[in-house]
């Protein structure tokens, strides 16, 4: 256990002045320039509008918190940087990162990636110290305390005190509005996004064991930890008369040996994060929002056991059955019907939805397993009054107009998902369209689909 890592000083001495950190000091500067970079990124791509609606709110949040939540956690040494904040830090860059590289292969750039994630993660944060405060409400609003130090508690969340589950509505919520205003495909996302939040849960339930929070009942195993005095566990177990007072050395003993709960889940969750990434390339994920059904029912599963190991929770609603295992058994109820919808929607492929053809035309004009000129079959001539979409093998969408006369007035147009249109070369009957992800600004290709493993005669195959 290590509660605090270390403390940020509050001020700072340079050439014989002082100059603050925290509220209105270098700290807020600097956040400063960053939000502007964000901002003005993030507008190049998708216009000023679409950024502050994305970004806004965040970026306000993050400026409130330097500007009055941190200078009210000083304890006279500085802000403690505590080891449970610093992990969630960790994990949101992690889990982040995994999904930036998964979206390249899925269609999604990296700046649609970072503002999701940011907007993601600051909504799951409220969602799940909201859903601790209201389970643990008495901690929070005891009697005698006075409404500003409650407020300051509930806000201090680097302290510790979140529940996965209460992240879900809110987190689901966001990300919702977000796929909603940029026209993206929300079970596609969910797919994209799913193993990089597993990894940030794993990493988080590592700030879990560092802050004593989330613990397990006594055991004896090899492997079983003790915690020091004033720690969750601590506490429990001196509040059940399961300590001494006075160790036999005079100090106060440590915890009873425990099971290491929170380490478990880490461990749990890593290996979900793994699966989910293989399921990705499987049949068991030939649809859109799959990968994010299966992590939606392998998970709760996985919780109503590890709720068994862990005491740091009662049973609820009078049941013998923690507040997270009730929730695990609405989410295996919801991943059900979520498998119900899937299997309702066409297979796709993993460079995006999935290509229909006209009965008998494949990619390169041959079968649909692309074997057609290989097999020595010549390229069928399709016909004349047919758009074509044409695969070819490692190379991008070929978009063929029809040729016929009474089709000589018919246009092609490529939007983005603002309904922003792209200029198409003038006289041109045939456009090359790269569906890697990989360019913002331009829908043609540029060559980066080699980089991402895209492969059209899969996608047909899919």
């Amino acid at each position: 256990m290590l509660s605090t890592l270390f403390h940020i000083p509050t001020r700072i001495t340079v050439g014989g002045t002082s100059l603050p950190l925290v509220g209105f000091g270098l700290f807020l500067a600097v956040w400063g320039i960053v939000a502007a970079v964000m901002l003005a990124r993030t507008a190049a791509g998708h216009g000023w509008r679409a950024a502050l609606e994305t970004l806004g709110v965040p970026l306000a949040i993050t400026a409130a918190t330097i500007l009055w939540l941190l200078p009210s956690l000083d304890d006279g040494q500085g802000v403690p940087v505590r080891g449970y904040g610093a992990m969630l830090l960790v994990a949101a860059t992690a889990g982040t990162w995994l999904s930036i590289v998964r979206g390249r292969s899925m269609g999604f750039d990296a700046d649609t990636i970072l503002a999701l994630g940011m907007e993601v993660f600051l909504w799951g944060i409220v969602g799940a110290r909201l859903f601790y405060v209201i389970e643990y409400h008495d901690q929070f609003f005891a009697a005698g305390r006075s409404w500003t130090e409650s407020l300051a508690a509930v806000l201090n969340v680097a302290a510790g005190g979140l529940v996965v589950f209460g992240s879900l509505p809110t987190a689901a919520l966001a990300a919702w509005r977000f796929a909603s205003r940029r026209g993206l495909s929300l079970p596609r996302l969910a797919d994209c996004i799913a193993p990089g939040l597993l990894v940030g849960l794993a990493i988080g339930r590592i700030g879990c064991f560092l802050n004593g929070c989330c613990y397990g009942g006594p055991c004896d195993l090899p492997w079983a930890v003790r915690f020091p005095p004033e720690s969750p566990p601590w506490l429990d177990q001196a509040a059940r008369g399961l300590l001494p007072a006075v160790a036999a050395d005079g100090d106060r003993a440590w915890s009873l040996p425990v099971h290491p709960a929170q380490l478990y889940a880490a461990v749990d969750a890593a290996i979900l994060a793994v699966l989910a990434c293989l399921a990705s390339a499987t049949p068991l994920a030939r649809r859109d929002g799959q990968v994010f059904a299966l992590v939606l029912t392998i998970h709760p599963i996985s919780r109503l056991l590890l709720e068994a190991i862990r005491v740091d929770e009662p049973p609820a609603l009078g049941t013998p059955l923690s507040i997270s295992q009730l929730v695990s058994l609405v989410l295996l109820a919801a991943a059900a019907a979520l498998w119900w919808w899937t299997f309702q929607q066409p297979p796709r492929g993993p460079g995006g939805p999935a290509l229909r053809f006209a009965p008998g035309h494949g990619p390169t004009g041959g079968s649909a397993d692309g074997a057609g000129s290989k097999a020595g079959v010549g390229p069928r001539v399709l016909p004349p009054d047919s758009l074509t979409i044409r695969c070819r093998e490692d190379g991008p969408l070929v978009v063929e107009m029809p040729t016929a006369e009474r089709f000589e007035t018919l246009s092609l147009r490529v939007t983005d998902h603002h309904g922003n249109e792209f200029p198409l070369p003038v006289g041109k009957r045939a456009v090359a369209l790269c569906r890697c992800g990989h360019t913002q600004t331009r829908p043609f290709c540029d060559g980066s689909h080699k980089s991402c493993g895209f492969r059209a005669a899969d996608v047909v195959r899919g």
